[in-house]
């Protein structure tokens, strides 16, 4: 299902020009993107709306890894690659889901439909291996597993 997102002035607007809302006006720009991003027009008209600099938009938006600067896929695939991850198998899921999806962490499969991401934590380590599709953790993930929700993804968006 395409995104159809409010626009970078409407959100301002629903969630307040002051800089405290500057986290949650960049999550929710980027949750309106087709392509799972803040682009720098976005950046731009935030910095004008909020009377705040650029450089605070894009210090803010880059210090956080769940808010990307550059266009992704319609579907963001999160891997762990923190220890207790790495311990428990995080290496085999990566291959299995670079093989999956043809591509490298760090890129985007040619359809446009999945990036994928190494991330520091997703916060849930007593599941490790873990990774994160869009919202959703997955924990105790095995290589075949991992492989089955990108399968599943990919079907109900042939629909």
């Amino acid at each position: 299902m395409e995104k159809m997102g409010k626009s970078v002035s409407e959100i301002v607007a629903e969630l307040g020009s002051e800089k405290g809302s500057l986290l949650a006006i960049l999550l929710a720009v980027q949750d309106a993107s087709p392509e799972n991003y803040v682009s720098e027009a976005a950046v731009n008209e935030i910095a004008a709306l909020m009377n705040i600099s650029r450089s605070m938009v894009y210090s803010t938006a880059s210090f956080y890894s769940e808010i990307s600067l550059q266009a992704r896929g319609r579907h963001i695939v999160r891997l762990c690659i923190n220890a207790p991850c790495e311990d428990a198998g995080k290496a085999e899921i990566q291959k299995a889901l670079e093989k999956e999806l043809g591509i490298k962490l760090g890129e985007t499969s040619a359809d446009k439909l999945f990036s994928l991401e190494g991330v520091s934590c997703l916060g849930v380590c007593n599941m490790s291996p873990a990774m994160k599709v869009d919202d959703k953790v997955f924990g105790d993930v095995t290589p075949a597993s991992a492989v089955r929700v990108i399968r599943e993804i990919r079907e109900a968006a042939k629909q």
